[in-house]
């Protein structure tokens, strides 16, 4: 169903276009109209933008998918293939109703410090290099990024992609390869966008289009003032102001947006927030290398309860679960963890009663000792002790493990036994293998989502569980509401609280509301006529 034929209409030929395929000025066959969602700056709103245009497109009855060349960020996701990709794609994909493939971000960089990333190429790690490194080979990726382009454009009719940080910058335009380089590749007709909200809008928009070569600024076919508070009139003289001096169309000012869906990276506002204590109060451990914290994203939903990310022991507080998440530097994370006085307190709570549970990196701290006999994260062949509260030794190898997997919570005895039966789907990523000491039962029992169908009898331990501490590999552990629910059952009876049931729906569902109050809220306060005419015109 088209919710928006009017604008369709309007569009002319866009219909027709999209029918069937097309060629464009280097004359080889399309399927896809592109359109592309750049920012003067990272933060500006960019990957929300172009999951809303995903949803509206596939809402119109349209095949879409999204794209991101290259996406620097620690929250990663596995596909069913086996294969990693970055959550923003994996969140732009569920938005347009298809699922996600590496395709839709062809590169990864996973920062493993201030210098250097690891470089995930079409969903398996290349190499780790240093930023200079990587700038002089990045071209070099282009053959492979086009094939993953075209791939979707061959089975697409609309393809919405998003940029990286800003166009503008002089350093690294020569180059480019994900903002106006990809945009010239893919010969798509670009949209900037600058948030209000920090300040300086008509600043960062003007100064950015003015940055750009003549040729670049024609392929700019509309601005955005994103994250607006208040009374738009206020703005409208600005507004006109900003379309003179660009010669650029504002094709909207979009509200700032209250919306509970996955960030791209650390720099997720999320974690800067801090948020008073509930009736039930979650800390979690936010790591320099924090990754996957989406995996927490379930109990957010949930009525009296917390989630607090801290940083120092005088944050820490007296809470009822303490959450240790993923990491990209599970040694690194961890060393930092005993420098700052967090290990001690942490311990010291454990010791008390205090629930602690962590998910894949923080699986591993929780252990006796890591052992990394490659030097994966450290020197070669070190040992490091852990936070020696589960009876489990890690050792990290090169070969990096991926798979999406689905299971149950064992019959867990102590604290967590509330937990036992509850069913988890979610994935693994990680570089180590954790290996129980003392032939304690896992916490869970798990199956390779491809062999889901099959007998019983293909099930695989994972993590484990001694009284209230408990560890698991499984990212998105969380996501399923019989997992999630069972936890915030088990926390309100051990404070003697009456839950009174009043649960967040599956979070999956939840997530399809709020993709479907992102593309109404666009629908109001962009022009959506213009867009589809941008689609239709092209470059």
């Amino acid at each position: 169903m088209r919710k928006n034929g009017q604008n369709l209409q309007k569009a002319g030929c866009l219909d027709d276009l999209i029918e069937g395929s097309w060629s464009g000025k280097d004359g080889k066959s399309r399927m896809a109209k592109p359109i592309m969602i750049q920012g003067t700056m990272s933060g500006v709103g960019k990957s929300l933008l172009a999951a809303g245009l995903c949803r509206i497109f596939s809402q119109d009855g349209y095949r879409t998918a999204p794209f991101k060349s290259q996406n620097m960020a620690l929250n990663s996701f596995v596909t069913s293939e086996g294969l990693e990709m970055g959550r923003a794609q994996v969140m732009q994909a569920e938005a347009a109703g298809i699922e996600p493939s590496v395709r839709m971000n062809p590169i990864l960089l996973k920062p493993v410090n201030d210098r250097g990333s690891q470089v995930i190429v079409n969903g398996e790690v290349r190499s780790t290099m240093e930023a200079r490194e990587y700038f002089r080979c990045k071209k070099s990726l282009i053959p492979e990024i086009m094939e993953a382009y075209n791939s979707l454009d061959r089975d697409y009719q609309v393809i919405v992609l998003e940029g990286a940080g800003s166009p503008a910058e002089i350093n690294l335009k020569q180059d480019d390869i994900v903002n106006m380089g990809m945009a010239r590749l893919a010969r798509s007709p670009v949209l900037l966008a600058g948030d209000i909200d920090r300040g300086g809008v008509f600043a960062q928009l003007i100064g950015t289009v003015l940055l750009l070569e003549p040729e670049e600024q024609a392929m700019v076919k509309g601005l955005i003032v994103n994250k607006f508070r208040g009374d738009k009139t206020i703005l409208d003289p600005g507004i006109r102001m900003l379309a003179e001096k660009c010669g650029i169309p504002v094709i909207g000012v979009v509200p700032y947006m209250d919306l509970r869906l996955e960030d791209e990276d650390s720099l997720s506002d999320r974690l800067d927030k801090g948020r008073q204590k509930d009736l039930i109060d979650i800390a979690v451990i936010r790591f320099p290398r924090i990754s996957n914290y989406t995996d927490l994203n379930p109990l957010e939903q949930y009525e009296g309860v917390s989630v607090r990310y801290v940083t120092s022991p005088a944050e820490l507080g007296s809470p009822d679960l303490i959450l240790l998440p993923g990491t990209k530097s599970t040694i690194g994370d961890l060393l930092w963890m005993r420098q700052n006085g967090l290990e001690t307190l942490i311990r010291k709570a454990a010791a008390a009663g205090c629930l602690v549970m962590g998910i894949c990196g923080g699986y591993q701290m929780l252990g006796r000792w890591i052992r990394d006999p490659e030097g994966t994260e450290a020197e070669k062949g070190a040992r490091i002790r852990g936070l020696e509260l589960l009876p489990v030794t890690t050792v990290f190898e090169k070969e990096k493990t991926r798979r999406q997997v689905q299971g149950w919570f064992n019959g867990l005895s102590g604290s967590f036994a509330g937990l036992s039966g509850a069913g988890i789907c979610g994935y693994e990523i990680h570089m180590g293998r954790t290996v129980p000491e003392d032939g304690d039962a896992p916490a869970l029992s798990l199956r390779r989502m491809a062999e889901c169908e099959k007998q019983p009898g293909t099930e695989y331990p994972d993590g484990c569980c001694r009284d209230n501490v408990l560890g698991t590999y499984v990212h998105g552990v969380f996501d399923q509401k019989s997992s999630s629910e069972a936890l915030i059952r088990l926390l309100y009876q051990r404070k003697g609280l009456e839950y009174g049931g009043a649960a967040a729906m599956d979070y999956r569902a939840y997530k399809e509301t709020q993709y479907d109050l992102l593309a109404e809220t666009l629908r109001r306060h962009l022009d959506m006529e213009r867009v589809y005419r941008i689609l239709e015109q092209g470059l």
